[in-house]
């Protein structure tokens, strides 16, 4: 068993989500959002380099030799997958590992809004899961990828960075590929995708213009794509897809999008409350007729007023997902103030409302 092991079991069993190790520094872990140190040494940047490349293949240890980054999946059997990171800082080598479970939770017990699995049904087109870093999009995109497994007769595809939750094929069958390991590039993956029979494509990150074009193109000719990206709200999503192009190229892109979306989920987690966990408030944009006007005729703006009178085909804005968990005691105001859009809107709910100049 590798040293490191240890820290993974005690992780496990205090239920955090992520585990940092970092040099001149005790280890912690990130538990309900929270950061808690683990009563242990300050670690060497010596003896922590020795540590993690007791679990790093020798090819990954090359690279971040030459790169100073390094991003790989490792798994504990019986306990868990981790999504590993390392990084070089001023006083040595540091890692951040994320738990990735084992099980993969259902839309029902993640408290998704009953639209949200019947994504997991369309035929085609393109549907973008966003949020901010540790928003929990892979965990909300597994368990519509397991919809999919386990009532469609197609072939599922994901192409990650590295390969997170791990879908054991049921109904479907499913391939798993990791940049780096199994392929060379999103984009690349996403080039030989479109020649290996798939139905459904899900793309870890799409994070460059190349990827990006690829995933749309996907979605405009038969496949369902899902996709990832770092944004705060639906109409911003499309804005941040189509201000990747170059101007000549954004009034195609605008046409070509509105015909192949088809849902964009922008998502922030919240610690609860009520008990112990972390609960999800989702915006839903469903890409009905009126939407996908606003995207042609550059109307984004106007997404939000759509969201709001769209109700009936399930969407929902971020704020009132948000409103509605505040209302059945999920999760505390000063934290639905905090990460809420329009914030003047909660303002009224807090017992000391905080000055800060940024709102003025």
């Amino acid at each position: 068993m590798a040293k490191i092991d240890a820290f993974f079991k005690l992780m496990h069993e205090q239920g955090a989500s992520d585990l940092h190790l970092v040099s001149g520094q005790q280890p912690a872990l990130r538990i309900r959002g929270d950061m808690e140190r683990i009563k242990y040494k300050v670690l060497e940047s010596d003896e922590l380099r020795a540590m993690l490349y007791e679990i790093t293949p020798e090819d990954k240890i090359k690279v971040f030799e030459e790169t100073g980054d390094l991003d790989f999946g490792y798994e504990l059997p019986g306990v868990a997958r981790y999504r590993a990171n390392f990084f070089m800082q001023k006083y040595g080598v540091a890692a951040v590992f994320r738990e990735i479970p084992q099980t993969i939770v259902t839309c029902e017990q993640l408290g998704l809004p009953p639209v949200i699995p019947k994504l997991a049904t369309l035929p085609r087109g393109l549907v973008i899961v966003t949020g901010p870093t540790g928003s929990g999009k892979s965990t909300t995109l597994a368990a519509i990828i397991d919809v999919a497994n386990r009532t469609r007769k197609d072939h599922i595809i994901t192409i990650e960075d590295p390969i997170e939750f791990v879908h054991e094929s049921k109904s479907c069958i499913v391939n798993h590929r990791e940049v780096g390991t199994h392929t060379q590039s999103f984009a690349a993956a996403l080039r030989g995708a479109l020649r290996e029979d798939p139905d459904v494509i899900l793309v870890g990150e799409m994070r460059d213009l190349e990827t990006i074009a690829l995933a749309i193109e996907a979605a405009s000719t038969g496949h369902l794509v899902f996709g990832t990206l770092h944004t705060t709200s639906a109409a911003k999503t499309v804005d941040r897809i189509i201000e990747v192009f170059p101007a000549q190229q954004q009034e195609q892109i605008r046409s070509t999008l509105s015909d192949g979306i088809r849902a964009v989920l922008a998502q922030v987690l919240f610690k609860r409350v009520d008990k112990k966990g972390r609960v999800a408030a989702v915006e839903v944009m469903i890409a009905t007729p009126a939407v996908r006007n606003l995207i042609r005729e550059s109307k984004t703006y106007q997404i939000p007023s759509a969201i709001q009178t769209g109700k009936k085909y399930g969407m929902q804005l971020l704020d009132d997902a948000i409103m509605d968990l505040v209302h059945k005691g999920r999760i505390s105001v000063e934290d639905a103030y905090m990460k809420a859009n329009d914030k003047a809107r909660f303002r009224p709910l807090l017992k000391a409302p905080p000055s800060d100049f940024t709102e003025a």
